[in-house]
């Protein structure tokens, strides 16, 4: 029976970056890193729309991605000279109508207190930057001028999965079937081959996943998969200035090369936990949702071919939308770093930096991740993100 300080449940970019952190923080234990999809075929990392934005409703937040946002401008310096995301700063475009306008000047307040390179136009003036965008419904919208874009998730998971092979990480790669647990802490876990590991602190790491992960140490953890998809097409007409539009209606759409991607058509109200092993696109969607938004918000837009798509899920926290972050507060060895609801990706470097924080140092230091503790679960008490895009 082998036997390890840390046990990460999950080796996509959250769990990852955390191996990565503990190790740079110097953290000295032994660590295993499970993950049962080698090829992350299925991880919400790689089926992702990769992109990182500033734009949230809560200060909190917004520094995680801004944190994100270092690594990606030191990504050489942190990597290695060949280290390349290809990271765009296209910036985001989120448009909001008369209705949505009260919110989105409060969050641009907050965008901008945080340091943001954020603005705040009517639609006058972004139909002058931008003669391609129909005003219908449309009064102003926020837009990124720096600081958002989107970026290659796979690089970012392979740069990281590199470093760990030099740092003594064991890497595992098979299902976890069970999480031992006496009273008040949890004692290790076992895979679905029998093989039994125990540990000294156990990480919920799992992604859409990690509910169910929960589960196995007798814990109620509110996150389940929700599926996205995200659809491919063509246009005859090319954007070259084209950010990530994000509609009133909550589609958006980004370039991405010689072609678009284009989502966010899933309505939330009804929806249910999505089966795991459900990866068929929506197909439906495009024709019967986005494509007629598209048209209208875009002109241009009202001829074009879907070639492709893929789906995707979510790890959609239930009470707010929000990442759940830290200890349990009565079983204090199991960790939780789940629930992102559609921003994991652009989060975990920093959630990485700060759960190794905590766990070398005792307490946060770069980023307080307090607020998105397990304890608001417990009261159900919702700290609640309103741009989930």
């Amino acid at each position: 029976m082998a036997h390890y300080d840390i046990v990460i449940v999950g080796g996509a970019i959250v769990g990852s970056s955390l191996a990565y952190h503990l190790r740079k923080e110097g953290f000295s234990g032994t660590v295993a890193l499970i993950e049962r999809d080698p090829q992350f075929a299925h991880a919400a990392t790689t089926l992702s729309m990769a992109s990182i934005r500033q734009q949230f409703s809560i200060a909190e937040n917004i520094r995680l991605s801004r944190f994100t946002l270092g690594l990606f401008r030191r990504l050489r310096e942190e990597f290695g000279t060949e280290a390349d995301i290809g990271f765009r700063e296209g910036g985001y475009l989120i448009l909001a109508g008369e209705e949505g306008l009260p919110i989105l000047k409060a969050n641009h307040e907050t965008q901008i207190a945080e340091g943001a390179d954020i603005v705040l136009e009517d639609i006058e003036a972004l139909r002058r930057r931008f003669p391609w965008l129909s005003p219908e419904g449309v009064v102003a919208g926020a837009l990124g001028l720096s600081g958002e874009g989107w970026f290659d998730a796979h690089a970012l998971l392979a740069l990281l999965r590199k470093a760990l092979r030099g740092m003594d990480v064991d890497l595992i790669t098979a299902p976890v079937a069970a999480i031992g647990r006496e009273g008040n802490r949890v004692t290790g876990v076992t895979l679905a081959n029998g093989e039994r590991l125990d540990a000294g602190i156990v990480v919920n790491a799992a992604g859409p996943n990690a509910g169910k992960v929960a589960a196995m140490a007798g814990i109620a953890l509110p996150v389940e998969p929700r599926k996205r998809t995200v659809f491919v097409f063509e246009a005859r007409e090319k954007f070259a200035d084209m950010p990530l539009l994000v509609d009133p209606s909550g589609i958006y759409v980004r370039p991405e090369g010689s072609v678009y991607l284009t989502g966010g058509a899933e309505s939330e109200e009804g929806e249910t936990a999505a089966d795991p092993a459900d990866f068929e696109p929506e197909w439906s969607l495009f024709e019967e949702t986005i494509w007629p938004v598209l048209a209208t918000r875009i002109p241009a837009f009202e001829a074009i071919k879907m070639t492709r798509a893929w789906a995707g899920h979510y790890d959609y926290n239930t009470l707010d939308q929000n990442a759940v972050i830290g200890p349990h507060p009565q079983v204090g060895n199991f960790l939780f770093a789940n629930g992102f609801s559609g921003h994991g990706l652009q989060q975990a470097p920093a959630v990485g930096k700060a759960l190794a924080e905590l766990v070398v140092h005792g307490g946060y230091r770069s980023i307080d991740c307090s607020a998105f503790g397990y304890e608001r679960v417990t009261s159900g008490r919702p700290f609640r993100e309103l741009n989930v895009i």
